[in-house]
């Protein structure tokens, strides 16, 4: 009697941590941040190491005509194509270099074959100035988010008077992503803008910590090495601050490996991450909710 009891609670236990695991992989997950061609990694590549991580649903960020993404990211006929292949599987974004003159004709045209944002906007402009706004006026027409890389003294420069676009355009949904952006959670880093995976303790109320919590419209992309890097130098103040703004941020990926898995992937690392560090609601908010409500997918 006593071992049948034993074998059934052990059975019972076993059937209970294979369907709690059956649970956590089955959760649904939107990555709002990859690329076709990244690095020369294939389509197939890519389909395998979104299904290796879990992905429910991708965003496919084209690059503009020119620069690639400094990753040799293919443009806007590649992710329409992939989209179109698998539409169960991903959507996509449009994107140019905003200083062309024919960004708004290319922006307009994918956007009216069904892009749902418009990114990574990765190019050499200044974030506190007036060329990002025909982007804008264009995104607040269709009704999508914009998609920004803060890179200091490179792309997107100037994080610091990005609210005065915020203030322009408070229709329009801007997700800010990268070393900068993600460098600035701590309020020291204003004085050390040039370290851009500054390690160690954070103090709250830095600039990507104030834009998140005065505009409604600004939200954060957890993507690359540099989200990874500002949840885990600090994982005490990465808790704080994903329950402080687990209504603002989103899951992505943007890593370029082809395994899916491992400490090469900043992607199934920064899942595993939010999983440890945030409970179950503001995880599930962070990994599929935000995204399906920003992008009204649901």
């Amino acid at each position: 009697m006593i071992l049948y009891m034993a074998c059934t609670r052990r059975g019972f236990l076993a059937a209970l941590s294979v369907s709690a695991a059956t649970a956590q992989t089955s959760e649904p997950i939107i990555d709002i941040h990859q690329h076709t061609h990244y690095s020369g990694r294939s389509d197939e590549d890519l389909i395998a190491h979104q299904r290796t991580m879990g992905i429910t649903k991708t965003m496919l960020l084209p690059s503009g005509s020119v620069y690639g993404l400094e990753a040799d990211a293919h443009g806007n006929d590649s992710v329409l194509a992939l989209a179109r292949k698998h539409p169960d599987q991903f959507f996509f974004f449009a994107n140019e270099v905003p200083y062309l003159p024919e960004a708004r004709a290319v922006l307009e045209k994918y956007l009216k074959l069904g892009a749902i944002g418009i990114g990574e906007q990765k190019f050499f402009v200044d974030s506190n100035s007036n060329v990002l706004d025909p982007i804008a006026e264009l995104a607040q027409a269709f009704g999508v988010p914009i998609l920004l890389h803060f890179q200091h003294e490179r792309y997107n420069v100037n994080i610091d008077g990005f609210h005065r676009v915020l203030s322009r355009f408070p229709k329009v949904n801007f997700i800010g992503h990268a070393q900068t952006w993600w460098a600035n959670i701590d309020r020291g880093q204003v004085l050390q803008q040039e370290i851009l995976y500054p390690p160690g303790k954070v103090t709250a109320g830095g600039i990507t910590d104030r834009y998140l919590s005065d505009y409604p419209n600004m939200y954060g992309d957890l993507s690359a090495g540099s989200g990874l890097n500002a949840l885990l130098r600090d994982e005490d103040h990465a808790r704080a601050f994903l329950k402080r703004h687990q209504d603002k941020l989103l899951y992505g990926s943007d890593c370029s490996d082809t395994a899916g898995a491992g400490p090469k992937c900043s992607g199934s690392r920064q899942i595993a991450a939010l999983r440890r560090l945030a409970p179950g609601a503001v995880s599930g908010k962070i990994l599929y909710r935000n995204a399906a409500k920003l992008f009204k997918l649901s």
